[in-house]
């Protein structure tokens, strides 16, 4: 399960999970899958490399290569969120979503509401693990794209099936709504291969109470 703790800075890639306040759907019910290829847009601009995604309705899953910069993972992912669930909460407000929004209102600590914070879109911790094997990398791409089709959400029947994801690429090619760069490439043809001189020495332990 995610925590609240700083997630230091170290170059390469990381298996990143955050999920909508309480579980709700909003993804789903505001149609802000957009939004998220936004945000993917927005890290590539900067730099970075995302090789692997599966958007749910009330959650996200990635393999995101961070370039070495000076913003730690929790201030980039952060202000992620912050862009999205500014437009979630305008879409709820457009489509009357009175009592969703009372709900987000309410899940805001003191603490919050004292700097300003009107609704609370995400839940507040996310995870974030630094992937240091292909081992390790290829268990969360699998994770990853069989999401859709857990026995908790069976949305598809076979991964490649479902849109907000990049299944398809890996699976024979096609590009989908979002384009990747895939893992092989990202570890063998750009800059991962100079910072992660360990990969395949040592394997992290996997967390698998995620949805």
């Amino acid at each position: 399960m995610a925590v609240n703790k700083t997630h230091l800075y170290e170059p390469g890639i990381y298996f990143v999970t955050f999920t909508n306040y309480k579980w709700l759907r909003l993804f789903d019910i505001t149609k802000s899958y957009d939004m998220v290829y936004k945000w993917f847009d927005h890290l590539k601009k900067n730099g970075h490399y995302i090789t692997a995604y599966v958007i749910m309705p009330n959650h996200l899953h990635a393999l995101i290569g961070f370039m070495p910069g000076s913003k730690s993972i929790n201030t980039i992912v952060g202000n992620g969120k912050r862009f999205m669930a500014y437009e979630i909460v305008e879409r709820l407000k457009q489509t009357g979503y009175h009592d969703l929004l009372s709900t987000l209102s309410s899940g805001v600590s003191p603490s919050d509401r004292k700097r300003g914070k009107l609704h609370e879109v995400f839940e507040p911790s996310f995870d974030a693990k630094h992937c240091h094997s292909h081992k390790f990398l290829n268990q969360k791409i699998e994770y990853i794209h069989g999401n859709p089709m857990s026995k908790k959400w069976d949305l598809v029947k076979h991964p490649s099936d479902y849109i907000h994801s990049s299944a398809g690429y890996y699976e024979d090619g096609r590009r989908g709504i979002y384009e990747v760069i895939h893992l092989t490439d990202c570890i063998d043809k750009h800059w991962f291969e100079k910072y992660a001189i360990n990969l395949d020495k040592g394997r992290p332990e996997i967390n698998e109470d995620i949805a």
